[in-house]
């Protein structure tokens, strides 16, 4: 279960931590927390040095009800963020989380390696063109409107199986473009209730039935500090325990802000199936 980002090949049969950069003033868990370079550099090499094999880098807020960026503001925040990080870190793989083709496509020509749509195309109907374009590994996730209406979006008769019809559409379209590279993302968060993201995770090995490698993205999200009653500064230990429920359900990327605790799952869920 190889991806290739810019040459190197990456792995996936053994499961890989992504750390969450993010470089906007919004965010549901750290926005505003990395204003200058300084900050981004420390918070990057310390990503790195805990183990992290990409860096995911976010401009734009999508946490429920998040205000509308303009492209122009998302591009001027994301490419000083890429030139700054691969200046000091010239191996670093970065994926870059944008639904709009252009911050893709301007993204991958200042040296980004993945691309982390959260709306797999829905949102800019020129995405996969770019991707095919530029071949690069393509993170596709699972929701319904954009991040102003998609908790509004929730009702489904069976939510497993209408993602799994809606991944198999995206993955033949892509396909049939010549896009190699394909992860899939169930959009913990995204027009689901907090009961629907607890289905979809007991269920989530169903969706290595499109074989594909599998991206978990629950780090200290709702479903975890709304069902333990904090908050997500207090949501560490909820996120290991899904991370290592995801592990065992067959996810190949944990998306996380915590980098040291996840690559602790990897090792000891390693440990556990050797």
């Amino acid at each position: 279960m190889l991806i290739n980002c810019k040459g190197q090949l990456i792995d996936l049969s053994v499961p890989k931590v992504m750390g969450i950069m993010n470089v906007t003033p919004n965010s549901f868990f750290d926005g505003g927390k990395y204003k200058n370079e300084e900050e981004i550099i420390v918070q990057v090499d310390k990503m790195l040095s805990e183990g992290a094999t990409f860096i995911d880098i976010g401009a734009y807020s999508s946490k429920p009800s998040a205000e509308f960026v303009t492209e122009t503001e998302e591009i001027e925040r994301i490419v000083p963020a890429i030139e700054l990080i691969l200046k000091h870190f010239p191996e670093a793989l970065l994926s870059i989380d944008t639904f709009r083709a252009e911050v893709a496509k301007v993204s991958i020509e200042s040296g980004a390696a993945i691309i982390n749509d959260i709306a797999a195309g829905e949102l800019d109907d020129k995405m996969f063109d770019v991707i095919a374009e530029y071949n690069v590994p393509y993170i596709m996730m699972h929701m319904r409107g954009n991040p102003q209406t998609m908790q509004t979006l929730t009702q489904y008769d069976d939510i497993v199986k209408e993602m799994l019809i809606y991944f198999s559409e995206k993955v033949k379209k892509a396909r049939s473009l010549g896009i190699n590279d394909l992860i899939l993302d169930p959009g913990f968060g995204f027009a689901k209730t907090t009961d629907q993201n607890y289905e979809v995770l007991q269920k989530m090995e169903l969706f290595n039935l499109l074989e594909l490698p599998v991206l978990a993205g629950v780090s200290r999200k709702s479903m975890i500090y709304k069902t333990l009653g904090n908050s997500a500064q207090e949501a560490l230990n909820g996120t290991t325990v899904l991370n290592t429920i995801a592990l065992t359900k067959g996810a190949k990327i944990l998306r996380v802000h915590d980098v040291k605790e996840a690559m602790e799952c990897v090792i000891l869920f390693r440990k556990m199936s050797v």
